[in-house]
């Protein structure tokens, strides 16, 4: 699947683990996934850290890509919400994690999260043939 990713000369330099814009030529599966928070199995549990929440994030993120015959690879956006500015560094670790070289564009918002024990969320979208 033929991605291209736009970070022209005439912009500011992307940020660490990003692209501008990716562009996904047709013939492509797209694969939407909704914001995730760090709730285990039960549906009703989370642990408190950040880093904790963001590894089972990322964890529910890899099942899904792996039920879709994907991986972190395939991702090409990404839009994370973080509660506090104060995680930036940690999720940009996080990020780094897990999707390696891969660059998808990504924006970062910080806001109140919908539950008070919610440290981030994110959202996802990959492509593949």
């Amino acid at each position: 699947m033929p991605v291209t990713q736009h970070n022209p000369a005439e912009l500011f330099p992307q940020y660490r683990n990003y692209s501008h814009a990716v562009e996904v030529s047709s013939d492509s599966r797209l694969l939407f996934i909704s914001g995730l928070n760090g709730y285990l199995p039960d549906g009703k549990t989370m642990p408190d850290s950040f880093e904790e929440q963001g590894e089972i994030i990322w964890g529910h993120i890899g099942t899904i890509l792996k039920s879709a015959g994907m991986t972190y690879g395939n991702i090409v956006s990404l839009r994370t919400y973080l509660s506090n500015p104060e995680y930036d560094e940690p999720n940009v670790k996080l990020r780094m994690k897990y999707l390696g070289n891969n660059q998808p564009a990504s924006t970062v918002i910080c806001c109140q999260l919908l539950e008070p024990k919610w440290k981030l969320e994110i959202e996802a979208v990959a492509a593949a043939r």
